[in-house]
């Protein structure tokens, strides 16, 4: 797999990830980075819970090139080859999972995941530095961690992202600006390829046309925005819909329930 990205920043990744220790089921690692940073191609004996808390990421293993938003995590199972690149600035937490632990493995490869609020809440105190210093409370709630990982909805909604450096341009700006709202036409400039070209890449390469694609961000954006108690009125405006019906309408067709039930229903699907 080669460097995605050129004459970015590159960092290495966490020793944490190459730990093989089952006295130490899971380890994590917090950085902040800037946008367009990059943790080239790699792989480690560790199975790792990838997020942002805050930014989006573009990870890009052997099969798939996903972006991925702060309302999901990328599970990546232990030996497979995968990179990052933060396509904003981004807190990434990471939780990695001792070899000896089966974790998910009814799904062997990648997957992206939907956290349910008891997950990010999970990362960021094992990212915290009072849990760093309680290797006690570690302990237990990387345990806790490890059950929730096997619960959490691996989502078909999952947005991919291309390899061509045009369809690149444009896919970076439409996640710096989700409120975009020009068309093709005019976004092309951007991407400094025709009309019919950025068509056939998008498609060839996504497997979406653009209009599917950009739905689709703005679909996964408004989980994010909901999360933070946003009103629909307020997500609708913030991504770019018409109006507030139109994006519970579009809502409720992409994910089979209402922007105000969405969480509601995680919150039951947790409860034993």
């Amino acid at each position: 797999m080669p460097n995605d990205v050129a004459n970015t920043p590159t960092h290495t990744p966490s020793h944490a990830a190459f730990v093989l220790d089952p006295e130490q089921p899971v380890l994590s690692h917090g950085r902040d980075l800037e946008a367009e940073a990059c943790i080239a191609p790699h792989s480690h004996p560790r199975g790792q819970l990838l997020w942002a808390a805050e930014g989006v990421l573009r990870v890009t293993t052997e099969v798939d090139v996903w972006i991925v938003p702060a309302s999901h995590a990328v599970w990546i199972p232990g030996g497979h080859i995968h990179q990052l690149v933060t396509e904003t600035s981004a807190r990434t937490r990471n939780l990695y999972i001792d070899p000896s632990i089966p974790v998910r493995q009814q799904t062997p490869g990648c997957s992206m995941l939907l956290l349910t609020p008891l997950m990010r809440e999970i990362i960021l105190r094992l990212t915290s530095a009072s849990a760093a210093n309680d290797n006690a409370c570690r302990q237990r709630l990387g345990l806790v961690a490890i059950d929730e990982i096997e619960g959490l909805e691996a989502t078909p909604q999952n947005l991919p992202a291309g390899q061509d450096a045009r369809l690149r341009r444009l896919i970076g700006h439409l996640l710096r600006h989700p409120d975009e709202q020009r068309l093709l036409p005019e976004l092309s400039r951007i991407a400094g390829a025709s009309v019919r070209t950025l068509e056939r890449l998008f498609v060839a390469e996504t497997g979406m046309s653009f209009r599917q694609w950009r739905s689709r961000l703005r679909l996964l954006n408004a989980i994010e925005l909901l999360r933070q108690g946003k009103s629909s009125t307020t997500v609708a405006h913030s991504l770019g819909y018409r109006s507030a019906s139109a994006f519970v309408a579009a809502f409720g067709q992409h994910f089979g329930r209402s922007p105000q039930n969405f969480f509601g229903q995680i919150a039951t699907d947790e409860t034993p």
